[in-house]
């Protein structure tokens, strides 16, 4: 029986159309459930749509409709990725959903309170909108919140909290020990650092006549459940958590949790200690990509940089934009797009290497040798070439069992940059015209033949289209170019 391998991403806030930022979050997490699904994982990935907040009421009332209304607009988008995207997510869960993630919202804070770690107490603080948090006069640049550049509110209130602190040393334990991953390092020093500044207990309600727009505390109509309290609860709901179905007897705990680096705190922290009050086990590993910047600047709607992938794919393709992303953006650390370095990496990268090889060995194949299957080597014949596949098979294993995507894809096109050279090199075609090294020329086209089919099948976790139609290629004899240039 295969080993299970559950991953999420985290579920995309519906104050607004989905952005590149998330695509790149779906396509990075999606390569990730591919690829355990090629070793035969039995893989279920998640994904979903973070629906309640101020934010998303305030977005609601600017476009003058209903907050119910205007998130099933938002969600619908979302939703419409996984076609755009080619993303093989197999469930998708919405915080409004009242028949799972209610449920399980409830249970999880009745149990909360029941473990004794919710209380009611009267407080100031400052609240960041754009954070959907209370944060800390440390958390301020000059007077701001330092990722949304904006004042923060003075609230002044009675909430209850959660007991965050009394889970401190054993959140710290867990990622001292690698129990529960912090990818990258970087981060894990990040987090380390802020646990042992001392962790407070954290505000888990807001008054309902502030925010009314979420999941009533179940034994206070008068408090709503606070929004990162509500939506952490995602990766168990979707499971069936409510009623403790097999599915999530089966899948928990998460194996990998895809977050951008914003919120490592919520899912490093404050997810643990909820996990750790639950009495139940903390994800494996938490992996945190970085920003996606547009001519080196931050993508706001007030720039109008804001790239919109639909309109991306719509221009370039499905498997473009998978690939520029997954190669061009480093997998933990800010990256930039602009459409200059996007069509300079898909001329160089797909349509002169990999759609120019997968042409010249197809029409190599066609015309040269027709009836090419018959005499196809089971094994590579150049020792060389055999050499780098290996060694690219494992280069691949690694980068990807360590989220290193650029990696992967570098060591996928070097051997894809040899198949090039060997073609240069040997030139098969001139052999197949002197009867006497016709045999030769067959042994070229044979390797060639058989590092075609290995390309694809380690492409697929990155560009599922693409490797599908080399295959297909492969048994038809079909030379269209896989990537047109881009002129």
């Amino acid at each position: 029986m295969s080993r299970k391998f559950y991953i999420t991403t985290s579920i995309m806030y519906t104050n607004s159309s989905p952005h590149i930022g998330f695509a790149f979050e779906s396509i990075q997490a999606d390569v990730i459930a591919r690829y355990h699904r090629l070793l035969d994982k039995d893989t279920l990935f998640l994904t979903g749509t973070d629906e309640h907040g101020t934010k998303v009421a305030k977005a609601a009332k600017k476009a003058g409709k209903r907050p119910k209304e205007f998130v099933d607009e938002i969600s619908k988008k979302v939703m419409k990725l996984k076609e755009v995207l080619n993303l093989s997510n197999d469930d998708f869960i919405r915080t409004s959903d009242r028949k799972r993630h209610w449920p399980a919202v409830k249970k999880v804070w009745l149990e909360l309170k029941e473990a004794g770690d919710i209380y009611k107490k009267k407080y100031q603080a400052f609240y960041c909108s754009g954070c959907e948090a209370f944060i800390t006069k440390k958390d301020l640049i000059d007077g701001k919140c330092a990722i949304h550049q904006t004042k923060p509110e003075i609230i002044d209130e009675e909430n209850y909290f959660f007991k965050l602190s009394k889970y401190a040393k054993k959140i710290e334990e867990a990622i001292e020990k690698g129990e529960m991953r912090i990818i990258p390092e970087t981060r894990k020093n990040e987090i380390l650092s802020f646990i042992r500044q001392g962790l407070k207990d954290v505000s888990f309600s807001r008054p309902r006549e502030k925010l009314q727009w979420g999941i009533p505390v179940p034994d206070n109509n008068n408090q709503t459940i606070y929004v990162w309290a509500d939506a952490l609860t995602n990766y168990i709901s979707a499971l069936g958590y409510y009623k403790e179905k097999e599915k999530f007897k089966k899948n928990w705990p998460a194996d990998v949790h895809v977050i951008g680096k914003d919120i490592l705190r919520f899912h490093a922290v404050i997810w643990p200690g909820m996990l750790l009050s639950l009495k139940l086990p903390l994800p494996k590993t938490i992996f945190v990509h970085g920003f996606i910047t547009v001519n080196s600047q931050k993508m706001s709607k007030s720039l109008g940089n804001v790239i919109d992938p639909f309109e991306l794919v719509k221009r370039y393709g499905t498997d473009a934009v998978r690939y520029f992303l997954l190669r061009e953006i480093p997998p933990t650390d800010d990256g930039d797009f602009t459409y200059e370095k996007f069509e300079k990496r898909y001329n160089a990268d797909l349509a002169s290497g990999l759609g120019n090889l997968v042409a010249r060995v197809m029409t190599m194949v066609a015309k040269l040798n027709p009836k090419f299957e018959r005499i196809s080597s089971k094994r590579i014949l150049n020792p060389n070439l055999q050499r780098l596949i290996t060694e690219t098979q494992k280069n691949y294993h690694n980068a990807l069992n360590n989220f290193k995507f650029n990696d992967a894809l570098a060591s996928i096109w070097d051997l894809i940059s040899f198949c090039d050279e060997y073609i240069e090199k040997e030139k098969p075609w001139e052999f197949f015209k002197n009867q006497k090294l016709k045999i030769k020329s067959q042994k070229i086209i044979s390797d060639l033949f058989l590092a075609l089919k290995e390309i694809a099948r380690i492409l697929q976790p990155f560009l599922p289209e693409t490797a599908g139609q080399i295959f297909k290629k492969i048994k038809t004899k079909e030379t269209q170019p896989l990537f047109p240039r881009i002129k």
